[in-house]
């Protein structure tokens, strides 16, 4: 991971997950098709001449055995931090699936369970409280979402004449903050969830200046996660301890999602106030909400085409 050339070293961390996921895919002895190659591929069929010397001139490819040393010094590291076994998952990007949510705006109570789960699940520092999920206390006949308070605390919810609306990362189809980052720290990965490489951000935080959501967190100190509260079943590109300084945000609970099991939140609700699922299975939750249920998006005029919906009924 070191032999990078300082021309150019924002690539190699993306493409090293793209090792990772044909290496999952090909199983034990498979051969993982190479990061490089696979760029060197794309190069030529966009007619880019000489890129692939160019590349290898730059890039160093990791072997297997270099990627798996690479997840056992996390392991290491994150084991000496807190304190026993801690791993780093490298979950590949199901074949067939785009994830999408929708959250109904009748259901929704204002509980904030789900703002809670999503802090242990996704080891989101306590001091300060960072969180990915804000869930809005806005006056019944209020449009503005400026207008609503995240910070509520009555003795009891709801509140007669509020109603509530949670936000989070939206997983964009098309998003500003990928298009923001000058060092290709962040991307979207083909099941559609827009992912952060934790030891690439330099913490410019041009991300959240582009995200129109207000779905990053930036960590202005080393995360305070006490160690009996750790989750320690953790994904690379997700739940794995972020260090201070880089931008972080909802990864879908990538972590699970990629396993087969629904988000923290989700699971959480108890209202059932969210639906979760694959957006590519005509017979999945999420397609039902979509072709049944009146539907809105926040802020669709932008173009940003979120993966996150609201619906009424």
């Amino acid at each position: 991971m070191s032999d990078r050339n300082a021309d150019g070293p924002r690539h190699s961390r993306r493409d090293l997950l793209k090792v990772l996921g044909a290496g999952a895919v090909a199983g034990a002895g498979g051969v993982a098709l190479s990061a490089a190659k696979a760029l060197g591929e794309a190069a030529e069929a966009s007619d880019s001449p000489g890129f692939w010397s160019l590349f290898r001139e730059h890039y160093r490819e990791m072997s297997r055995a270099e990627v798996s040393a690479m997840v056992a010094r996390l392991e290491r590291k994150y084991g000496r931090q807190y304190g026993g076994e801690v791993t780093v998952e490298t979950t590949p990007a199901p074949e067939g699936v785009v994830f999408g949510y929708a959250l109904s705006l009748d259901r929704c109570r204002g509980y904030r369970d789900c703002v809670h789960a999503c802090a242990r699940e996704n080891n989101l520092g306590r001091d300060p409280e960072i969180q990915y999920i804000r869930v809005l206390e806005i006056e019944g006949n209020e449009v503005k979402l400026s207008a609503g308070v995240s910070d509520y605390d009555p003795e009891q919810v709801p509140q007669p004449g509020k109603r509530y609306l949670p936000v989070q990362c939206f997983q964009c189809d098309d998003p500003p903050c990928v298009q923001a980052c000058p060092v290709d720290a962040t991307w979207m990965e083909p099941d559609g969830i827009v992912v952060i490489d934790y030891d690439h951000c330099i913490g410019c935080r041009y991300c959240m200046t582009a995200c129109p959501y207000w779905a990053r967190r930036f960590n202005w100190k080393s995360p305070s996660v006490p160690a009996e509260e750790l989750n320690r079943q953790t994904h690379y590109l997700g739940n794995r301890p972020r260090p201070r300084g880089v931008v972080e945000k909802c990864s879908f609970c990538i972590q699970r999602t990629r396993k087969g099991e629904l988000p923290a939140c989700q699971q959480a609700c108890p209202t059932g106030a969210r639906v979760f699922g694959n957006l590519l299975d005509p017979d999945s939750p999420i397609r039902y909400v979509l072709e049944n249920k009146t539907v809105f998006r926040l802020k669709e005029e932008l173009g940003t085409e979120p993966k996150f919906w609201y619906f009424a009924g």
